[in-house]
C-alpha cells in the first residue's frame, strides 16, 4: 500500500501545474482552478482501482477534471459566471505580458466547444485522438474544431491588434 500512495503522491506532483492551466482555461478563476484541481486528485484516488493501464493515468486525471468542471456548472446559475473576465494569477512562470493578457483573454471568448480541445492539445499535449476520446468525438471532428479554433483566435487577435493600432493614430 505505500508504494501506491507514492506512486500516487508523484503523479500529483508532476501534474498538479498543467491540470491547474487546464482547469484556468476552462473556468477563469484561480479559486475554482485550485478546487477543480483538488476534487481531481480526490476522486482519482478514490477510484484508482478503475484506472486499468497507468500509461493512461495522465488522459484519465484530465477526464475526471473535465467532468468535475462540468458537474460544477450544472449546479451553477449561468449568470453568476462572467466568461470575459481573466482574474490576474500568481503562479511561478505565469506570463504576466500584454501579449499573453490578450490571448488568455481571446481564449475566454471561444466557444467551449473549440476551446477545450484547444487546451488539451495545446496544455495537455494529447493528440487528436486521445482528445476524441475524452470528448467522445471522432478525431477528424476534433481536428476541425481545433483549425476553427485557432482561426477564429487568429482573427479575434487581429482585430484586437487593428484596433489598438487605430486607438494610437
Amino acid at each position: 500500500m505505500g508504494q501506491l500512495n507514492k506512486q500516487f503522491d508523484s503523479l500529483v506532483k508532476a501534474l498538479t501545474p498543467e491540470l491547474y492551466r487546464y482547469a484556468m482555461g476552462l473556468c477563469h478563476n484561480p479559486d475554482t482552478a485550485n478546487d477543480l484541481v483538488q476534487e481531481t486528485f480526490l476522486r482519482a484516488w478514490r477510484s484508482q482501482n478503475t484506472l486499468r493501464d497507468v500509461k493512461t493515468a495522465r488522459a484519465w486525471l484530465y477526464t475526471i477534471l473535465r467532468n468535475e468542471n462540468a458537474r460544477l456548472y450544472e449546479r451553477q446559475r449561468p449568470e453568476v459566471r462572467d466568461p470575459h473576465t481573466l482574474p490576474a494569477v500568481p503562479v511561478r512562470g505565469y506570463d504576466t505580458s500584454t501579449e499573453a493578457f490578450t490571448l488568455r483573454r481571446a481564449l475566454t471568448r471561444l466557444e467551449l466547444q473549440y476551446r477545450e480541445p484547444l487546451l488539451l492539445q495545446t496544455i495537455g499535449g494529447f493528440s487528436c485522438k486521445e482528445i476524441g476520446g475524452m470528448l467522445d468525438l471522432k478525431p477528424n471532428t476534433v481536428l476541425t474544431r481545433l483549425f476553427r479554433a485557432r482561426k477564429m483566435l487568429r482573427e479575434m487577435l487581429e482585430n484586437t491588434q487593428q484596433s489598438e493600432l487605430e486607438k494610437l493614430s
